[in-house]
């Protein structure tokens, strides 16, 4: 079951994409939808939530694209799904109001959903560009493992409070 939507993994490996490829000029939607096997429609609304949310910029004219707008150290996954995130719910209709949903399903996942927000927090940019320079899939960052990890810290977090509520029944 993944945690993290095809569009979620798409934007940190567009963000990722930029920074190595930026070096000096912005990199355009065409360019980044070419290398990851996708049509550019498919994902200038994540660009452009992306630009919305101040992790990348957008440079208008013929010989623009996109650049990072912060520090590599200073751009987490989360920050980037957060943003991936707010365009995915745009184009999904709002849950209907449900006792269910909003008293128990919903309280059930947020602690969770903190812990994992915790771990991605962990993971910035630079982590993952290094990861790409030093040659690990040609450039093209095996996001898998970095949020894998993300997940099994989570887990674990989450099986310790388990215990522990476990303990005091």
């Amino acid at each position: 079951m993944p945690l993290v939507s095809r569009k979620g993994i798409l934007a940190i490996a567009a963000v990722i994409d930029v920074a190595i490829n930026a070096r000096g000029r912005p990199v355009s939607a065409k360019a980044l939808a070419s290398r990851h096997s996708l049509p550019p429609r498919h994902l200038e609304p994540v660009l452009q939530a992306l630009v919305h949310d101040g992790i990348l910029r957008g440079i208008r004219g013929p010989h623009g694209g996109y650049e990072l707008a912060r520090d590599q150290r200073d751009i987490t996954a989360e920050d980037i799904l957060r943003a991936a995130t707010a365009a995915e719910e745009a184009d999904e209709p709002e849950l209907p109001p449900s006792p269910l949903v909003n008293d128990v399903v919903r309280p059930a996942l947020v602690e969770a959903e903190r812990m994992f927000s915790l771990a991605l927090g962990k993971i910035n940019v630079e982590q993952l560009t290094q990861r790409a320079d030093s040659g690990l899939g040609n450039a093209r960052v095996h996001l898998t493992d970095s949020v894998a990890g993300a997940a099994h810290d989570c887990a674990h977090a989450r099986s310790g409070e388990v215990q522990q509520a476990g303990n005091r029944q």
